[in-house]
């Protein structure tokens, strides 16, 4: 009942701004509630304001003793949604799939999954010495075990 109530306001307030999208949500036995967001330009503090107080101020704590957590997607979270990959174009991954592990950049999404690219040193075809060659990756999103963006400083 109570975790019915706060999804429904949780989605009303999203409707009410649709750059915004639910990556995590959840109400544990004590009424601690956790919602985690992103957004198609990233999400701000006040994103996260604006959510919590349309759920917080929806409901009754005479009726109800909770405790709510609304927070972004961290900069090292893992890529779940693959509204999350075109935000993130032009931007180094590491994707690791059943069979492969794969660091490049994120260079297009499709509806059905991404493309990287990245360089490296290969053995020359004839002689000694190595050349850089430019690889591609097209991955499926049904492939994608996990996928994180590579932060650098």
């Amino acid at each position: 009942m109570f975790k019915d109530k706060v999804k429904t306001l949780l989605e009303e307030a999203l409707n009410d701004d649709t750059s915004l999208f639910l990556i995590d949500f959840s109400v544990s036995a004590d009424n601690s509630i956790k919602v985690i967001l992103d957004g198609d330009s990233g999400i701000t503090v006040e994103d996260c304001v604006k959510i919590s107080r349309a759920i917080e101020h929806n409901l009754d704590r005479e009726e109800y003793d909770f405790s709510l957590e609304v927070t972004s997607a961290g900069a090292a979270s893992p890529l779940i949604m693959a509204r999350q990959y075109s935000k993130n174009i032009g931007r180094k991954l590491k994707v690791k799939t059943a069979s492969d592990t794969f660091e490049g950049n994120l260079t297009a999404t499709t509806d059905t999954g991404i493309v990287l690219e990245w360089k490296t040193r290969e053995p020359k075809p004839i002689g000694k010495g190595k050349v850089t060659v430019q690889k591609e990756a097209k991955i499926i999103f049904s492939d994608i075990e996990e996928a994180k963006v590579i932060v650098t400083i």
